[in-house]
C-alpha cells in the first residue's frame, strides 16, 4: 500500500498522486510495487528489501555517487504490540527503512506503525516538516518515545499480573508473565541496534545544523532512558520469576506435607481394624462392647496425632 503526502514547513497534507508529494509512505507492499518504486524513482531495492527484513538489524549508511540520484538511508528497529501464540499480550519490534533522496523522504515497513500514523496526523510536535533530516530524526524521536510508551504499559501489566499472582499460581498468569519477558528481551535488543545507529549518526557528523544535533541529542536521551528501563525491569522481572518458582516450590512442599500428614492419621483405623481383622486371639476380642472400646481408642489416637501435627505446623 502507497500513501503519498505533501510535507511544507508547518503541515503534513495527504495527496492523491506521486508528482506533488514529497514524502512516499509504504506498507508491506507487493513484489510489483517495489520493482517500479525502484525504478520510478532511482533507488536500490535492496533498501526496500531490507526494510521487510523481519531479520534486518538497524543500520545508516550515505550515498553520495549513486547515478543522479545521492541517498541517505536509516534502518530503526521499532515496537509494536501483538499477541503470542497463547493470546496474551506481547511487544515485538521490527524493522522500519527511511530513504532521504533529492526530492522524497519514504518510509517503509511491513505492518503498520502507530508513530508513522502519528505523523501522518501530524501529532509529533513542531518542527520544519519540510526538512527532510529533521523528519527523519522526528520519526527516529517517535520511534523512541513508543518504546517508552510500551514499557509504562509492561510495567503496570507487571504490577497487576504481580497482584493476581500472589492470589492464584494459575498457569495462565505465569504464561502471561513469560510473554513480559519475550517482550522485554525483544526490547533490549532493539534498543541496542538503535543506540549504536544513533552513535553512528554523531560520528559520521552527516547532520550539518545545530537544530538537528539537539534533535538526535533529544533521541539519544530518549533511547537511553529506555534502555535503562529496559534493564531495569529485566532485572526485576528475573527476580520475580526466581521468587515465583520459589513460592510454587513451596506451596508443593506444603502441599505434600498436609497429605502425608492426613495419610498417616487415616493409616491408624486401618492398621487397628486389620489386626482385628485377623483370625487369632486378641485382647478384649470377646468382650462385649469392644468395637465401641475400639473405635474410642482409634478417635483417641487420631486426635492426638492431629494435635501434634497441628502444633508442628503440618496443617
Amino acid at each position: 500500500m502507497l500513501n503519498y503526502y505533501k510535507c511544507s514547513a508547518e503541515k503534513i497534507e495527504h495527496v492523491s498522486k506521486r508528482e506533488n508529494s514529497n514524502w512516499i509512505q509504504i506498507e508491506n507492499p507487493t513484489n510489483q510495487e517495489m520493482e517500479l518504486l525502484a525504478k520510478e524513482l532511482t533507488i536500490p531495492k535492496k533498501f526496500l528489501e531490507d526494510a521487510l527484513d523481519s531479520e534486518e538489524r538497524s543500520r545508516v549508511e550515505q550515498n553520495l555517487s549513486h547515478e543522479d540520484q545521492p541517498y541517505s538511508i536509516l534502518i530503526i528497529e521499532c515496537p509494536y504490540e501483538t499477541k503470542d501464540e497463547l493470546g496474551y499480550k506481547l511487544f515485538e519490534t521490527m524493522p522500519i527503512g527511511i530513504m532521504l533522496t533529492k526530492d522524497y523522504v519514504i518510509t517503509i515497513s511491513k505492518k503498520a506503525m502507530p508513530f508513522i500514523n502519528d505523523m501522518m496526523q501530524d501529532r509529533l510536535g513542531d518542527f520544519d516538516r519540510s526538512d527532510k533530516w529533521q523528519f527523519m530524526l522526528k520519526l527516529f524521536l517517535g520511534a523512541t518515545n513508543y518504546f517508552l510508551k510500551y514499557l509504562n504499559d509492561i510495567i503496570k501489566e507487571t504490577n497487576q499480573l504481580e497482584i493476581n499472582l500472589k492470589k492464584s499460581m494459575k498457569n495462565e498468569k505465569l504464561y502471561a508473565f513469560m510473554a513480559i519477558q519475550k517482550s522485554l528481551v525483544f526490547f533490549a535488543t532493539a534498543l541496542q541496534s538503535n543506540k549504536i545507529i544513533v552513535e553512528q549518526l554523531e560520528e559520521k557528523e552527516i547532520l550539518h545544523n545545530q537544530e538537528l544535533k539537539l534533535l538526535l541529542k533529544e533521541v539519544r536521551i530518549e533511547n537511553r532512558q529506555a534502555v535503562t528501563m529496559t534493564e531495569t525491569y529485566s532485572n526485576v522481572i528475573s527476580g520475580m520469576s526466581d521468587i515465583f518458582s520459589s513460592v510454587i516450590s513451596n506451596n508443593l512442599n506444603l502441599v505434600m506435607k498436609f497429605l502425608a500428614s492426613v495419610t498417616i492419621i487415616l493409616s491408624i483405623p486401618t492398621i487397628i481394624s486389620s489386626a482385628y481383622g485377623m483370625n487369632i486371639k486378641l485382647p478384649i476380642a470377646h468382650y462385649d462392647h469392644a468395637f465401641a472400646v475400639l473405635n474410642s481408642l482409634t478417635v483417641v489416637i487420631c486426635a492426638i496425632l492431629v494435635v501434634l501435627f497441628w502444633k508442628k505446623k503440618y496443617f
